[in-house]
């Protein structure tokens, strides 16, 4: 199957170390009976709010202990929840990753828009999206994380965060307004807003928090130099973001590194795509990680599940594989 670009898609397209610890946390018990099953991707549901709210979970084969897990949020209208189906969208490959890895991955998904297409989404801090739904996203992401955490007896620290476009500027929300859930977060064309909401969306997490960003300096759709996203018909109806420079000077000041200077590595494994993917480490206690992909547009990078190039969305990144340098930053992070 053709693949799907991640990203705010709407209507056609809107719409993109240190070993790991082993062993058990000393404080959780193994539970007894696996609370999803074991080898398979089901579908579960979860009740925030008198909101029913689903959510797919991929257990690999004969886990029953995980080192960790990573709830991977997708784009704004496009895929949802069918992001988590092999082969059909880059955010896939995490299942892939896990099944080696051995930890679970969890895809929750978002409600619809409040816009003539209904595509599915997320609420998250930018104060001028006017096509965003009333949901508590921030509640259920929330309630989601601790009841897996939970069932697992996992601490903190081995919860992670990611997602692409929509998914990303979540992800940003969740760790702005409750640091407190998860050990990391990564995020793929994911900027944040120039006019965000009150509270925490506007003065920042209550603790420094890992990260990784990952953009395409070409996204047409979560513009490189800030601006309107997915301006499709020119309303800026969907508010408008701060440059991926911005951005990342943002996480810089939160995590005390403004002044840092980074180690650089550059990939250039394709000749399919724009341009290589530059990465740049700030190290520190709680470090930044930083990836430009020359020329590359909104679609989640992928060395395995390819986007088509089209004009609403650039060119597909295809050096790095996402889902791979996501966990591979997470795994430096475990106790």
């Amino acid at each position: 199957m053709k693949p799907i670009v991640s990203a705010l898609l709407l209507g056609t397209i809107l719409s993109a170390c240190s070993s790991a610890a082993t062993e058990p946390d000393a404080t959780r018990p193994t539970p007894s009976t696996p609370p999803y099953p074991v080898g398979q991707m089901t579908d579960q549901t979860l009740v925030v709010g008198g909101v029913t709210r689903q959510y797919r979970v991929h257990v690999p084969a004969g886990l029953t202990t995980p080192k960790a897990v990573v709830f991977v949020l997708h784009g704004g209208g496009g895929e949802g929840l069918d992001v988590a189906i092999l082969g059909r969208h880059p955010l896939s490959v995490f299942r892939t990753v896990a099944d080696r890895e051995g930890f679970v991955v969890v895809y929750p998904g978002g409600l619809p828009a409040n816009d003539a297409q209904r595509l599915p989404g997320w609420v998250d801090c930018r104060a001028d999206n006017t096509v965003e739904s009333n949901a508590d996203d921030i509640g259920f992401l929330a309630a989601l994380v601790e009841r897996v955490r939970g069932e697992y007896g996992l601490t903190t620290s081995r919860m992670f965060m990611s997602g692409g476009s929509n998914g990303a500027q979540m992800t940003h929300a969740f760790a702005f307004q409750r640091a407190d859930l998860v050990g990391a977060v990564a995020t793929g064309a994911g900027s944040l807003p120039v006019t965000p909401k009150p509270g925490r969306c506007t003065s920042g997490p209550t603790r420094p928090l890992p990260i990784l960003l990952l953009h395409g300096s070409g996204d047409p759709q979560m513009p490189w130099n800030g601006g309107c996203v997915a301006d499709i018909g020119g309303a800026c109806n969907r508010g408008r973001v701060i440059s991926a420079l911005a951005t990342r000077d943002r996480w810089l000041a939160i995590n005390g590194l403004a002044a840092a200077t980074p180690t650089t590595a550059v990939i250039d494994s394709s000749t399919a795509d724009t341009g290589p993917a530059n990465r740049f480490d700030y190290a520190g206690a709680t470090p930044v990680q930083w990836w430009r992909l020359d020329g590359a547009g909104h679609a989640v990078p992928s060395r395995t599940v390819f986007s088509a190039s089209n004009p609403a969305t650039g060119t597909q990144n295809r050096d790095v594989e996402f889902a791979e340098v996501v966990w591979a930053f997470f795994k430096a992070r475990l106790p």
